[in-house]
């Protein structure tokens, strides 16, 4: 049995087109995540793994209300943070994570959350995806944050085809032209989460339909 071919690369020239459209489609593309500081960023996307963001906004809208910093949400604590969050999925170690953070921030960062992925990533309950987002939302780094969105985008459009998340984040930091690169994040997983869904994409109404190498694009009905 024959391996299924892999998309094919879009040439350097549709990459600049593609992005060229999504700006002009959305000039200044943010999170959905509801955040005023880079601290209620950090805590809102830990919570938000495997879970969704207007989930998320409504547990930190009364959350962020108590706490919304380091030192309020240890002050707070561990058993009245999960009955604040236990409407999201795996509260119990997201809670942890999120105190032992706020710990680790007190006592080693006097509060403030560090501008280095080194340092993110130190955090408990951070990983790459998380830092790549504080990074880029909180501090303007060119960065991008592959969540299943952008990966599937990226495969299914020919963008930056890879077999692994961190595979088309590199792809996707080659290939991304520099002036686009610091909003490539946040236009790649609102056209996955709107209009390049799992299921069934909005080919007829896509602005990059043209450009894709998705070979079994939605027909219009």
């Amino acid at each position: 049995m024959s391996k299924p071919k892999p998309p094919r690369r879009m040439p350097a020239r549709q990459v600049s087109e593609l992005f060229r459209r999504l700006h002009e489609l959305n000039p200044r593309p943010t999170t959905e995540l509801l955040y005023t500081t880079p601290f209620e960023l950090l805590v809102a996307v830990i919570l938000s793994a495997q879970a969704t963001d207007v989930g998320v906004n409504k547990a930190t809208r009364k959350l962020f209300a108590l706490a919304n910093t380091p030192q309020a949400m240890l002050r707070l604590g561990e058993e009245e943070l999960k009955r604040h969050i236990s409407t999201i999925g795996l509260f119990n170690a997201k809670a942890s994570h999120i105190i032992a953070t706020c710990r680790m921030l007190v006592d080693q960062y006097d509060g403030v959350v560090p501008r280095s992925r080194e340092a993110l990533e130190a955090l408990p309950g951070v990983g790459r995806k998380t830092a790549n987002v504080v990074l880029n939302t909180a501090f303007g780094e060119p960065t991008i944050a592959v969540d299943t969105h952008i990966f599937r985008v990226a495969n299914r459009t020919g963008l930056a085809p890879g077999r692994t998340v961190r595979e088309v984040e590199d792809r996707l930091m080659q290939v991304v032209p520099q002036e686009y690169l610091k909003d490539a994040h946040h236009w790649l997983i609102l056209h996955g989460r709107y209009v390049c869904k799992a299921r069934k994409p909005d080919c007829p109404h896509c602005v990059i339909s043209d450009l894709c190498a998705y070979p079994h694009k939605t027909p219009a009905e």
